[in-house]
């Protein structure tokens, strides 16, 4: 009892619930252990099939180079968006639209124009994170939620787009327009041999683990195939197809049992989480530990977007910093040059280092 106590006066109590708190749906899902494992893996791996997306991380190489700080620092701003206090998530939601300015460019493989701060490709992000965290959970976890807390979580995804450039009044509600959602979208993927390359390289789950002991190597690379299967198992065929993925029907069968029990078995113990977390995402650690612990925020409230905004003094992402995203386009654009890296060592304050 004593270490655990111990354990749970490690984190320090944020100001607020932010935008959820501890009774939420959002709440249940983003904090059980398929979330940082299977469903962020999924949402990062399908993210690549829009080939807007797909040519901005391309451009700067950093999920080749740098996989595990990119996944981190990915990680850390869904963290802050679910759990953390209203004002270090809109500050987070206002340092990354300046991130995202240098998102710009041409597209070497479809010639189009891309921005990562377009509404569009903003909500493909969000949509493509909520919905892999819920199918990860209803797959490998407790199972598929009742309709009211289903229509809970997509009402709660929709506070989290005010958080993006994308608009609310976008976000389906129900499971049948997030299904319609991705119909609509398919004929606007490509499974390009760039996004196909990635997205491999993506589902090699040792680019986003420290490097280990090599006593405890194959055990790493175990988890690493596993994970890789249960991510695949999750994505319909025609998307396996689309991104050259293969995968046998009965590994697709094998591996839900195997997913279901390590991940029961993470849930029952806060350490096996933190261990998860430490090893996936240190960066999550101060925002999720409270939450896994109970720790109470200084004021027990749930504040809304727009009200953290007025409080903080931030603009609504889409708004935000246009000089400087107009700047930014012009250097790329109109000057033919690499945009500025400002807005990243910026951000190193609020979402963890670049390296």
């Amino acid at each position: 009892m004593a270490g655990r106590i111990r354990q749970r006066d490690r984190f320090e109590p944020r100001a607020d619930y932010g935008f959820f708190g501890p009774d939420s749906v959002a709440w249940r899902l983003w904090s059980y252990p398929t979330s940082l494992t299977v469903g962020f893996q999924r949402s990062v791996v399908i993210e690549e099939l829009d080939p807007a997306l797909n040519a901005a991380v391309e451009a700067t190489k950093a999920i080749r180079y740098r996989p595990r700080t990119r996944y981190e620092r990915t990680i850390v701003y869904f963290a802050l968006a679910a759990f953390g206090d209203s004002q270090s998530a809109v500050r987070a939601a206002d340092v990354l639209v300046k991130v995202h300015s240098k998102g710009v460019g041409t597209d070497p493989v479809t010639g189009i124009s891309y921005d990562a701060n377009d509404p569009q490709s903003q909500l493909w992000i969000l949509l493509t994170a909520w919905h892999s965290i819920l199918y990860a959970y209803e797959k490998y976890g407790p199972g598929r939620l009742p309709e009211q807390d289903e229509t809970e979580y997509w009402n709660a995804c929709a506070v989290a787009a005010e958080l993006q450039t994308c608009d609310p009044a976008d976000v389906p509600r129900t499971r049948d327009g997030i299904r319609e959602y991705f119909e609509a979208m398919r004929p606007q993927l490509l499974g390009s041999d760039v996004a196909q390359s990635t997205m491999d390289h993506l589902l090699h789950a040792e680019v986003m683990f420290p490097p280990l002991p090599r006593a405890l190597r194959p055990a790493g690379w175990v988890v690493s195939r596993v994970l890789r299967a249960a991510t695949i198992a999750t994505m319909p065929h025609w998307m396996r197809e689309m991104s050259g993925l293969r995968q046998w029907r009965t590994t697709d069968a094998l591996v839900v049992p195997v997913m279901w029990t390590a991940m029961r078995a993470a849930k029952l113990s806060r350490f096996a989480q933190l261990q998860i977390l430490r090893a996936i995402a240190p960066g999550v650690l101060p925002i999720a530990g409270p939450v896994l612990y109970g720790v109470p925020p200084l004021r027990p409230e749930v504040v809304g977007p727009a009200a953290a905004r007025e409080i903080g003094g931030y603009t609504a992402p889409a708004q935000a910093h246009p000089q400087w995203r107009a700047r930014q386009r012009e250097l790329v654009f109109g000057e033919g040059q690499v945009p500025s890296d400002e807005g990243i060592y910026e951000s190193e304050a609020v979402l963890g280092p670049i390296a």
